[in-house]
């Protein structure tokens, strides 16, 4: 309770911080719109600070990270879970993450789209179809509706 608290203070107006449940924060590490900027969420167990927090890189704002980017920020992140094993660690693994960005990041390369172009023309071929549906309805109007439109322009 008191550091959940504590975090509420510390991260007040940090727009970098969210609350996603009183036992679940995450942080963007790295400015919107910095494509190395990531997002790691914390997640406490029942036994937390004795035993470690979940923490998760799964986000969607993560997804131009590769796997292996992400496992080796964790790795590096479970080694500071040991140090503070029994202590409250969130605010120090977010701060150290802050701190260590650009060596966690250095062998990431943006991955353009996971998403194989197959598939995203498969999704927005039905999108299209219905659109051009409504245009046909729309250029079906009455003479009168016709007139009204002459009118107005």
């Amino acid at each position: 309770q008191m550091e959940l608290e504590a975090l509420r203070s510390i991260y007040e107006g940090d727009e970098s911080f969210r609350e996603l449940s009183p036992v679940s924060f995450q942080y963007r590490i790295g400015e919107n719109g910095d494509p190395k900027a990531f997002l790691i969420e914390i997640s406490w167990t029942e036994t937390y600070p004795q035993t470690p927090p979940i923490i998760s890189m799964n986000a969607f704002f993560n997804n131009t990270i590769s796997s292996a980017v992400k496992q080796s920020i964790l790795a590096k992140l479970q080694e500071a879970v040991e140090v503070n094993l029994g202590t409250a660690m969130t605010y120090t693994l977010f701060e150290y993450a802050k701190d260590n960005k650009e060596q966690f990041m250095e062998n990431h390369h943006p991955v353009n789209s996971t998403i194989p172009i197959s598939s995203i023309i498969s999704v927005e071929t039905p999108n299209t179809a219905p659109s051009s549906k409504k245009k046909d309805k729309k250029e079906q109007l009455s003479k009168a509706q016709k007139r009204k439109l002459a009118d107005k322009t």
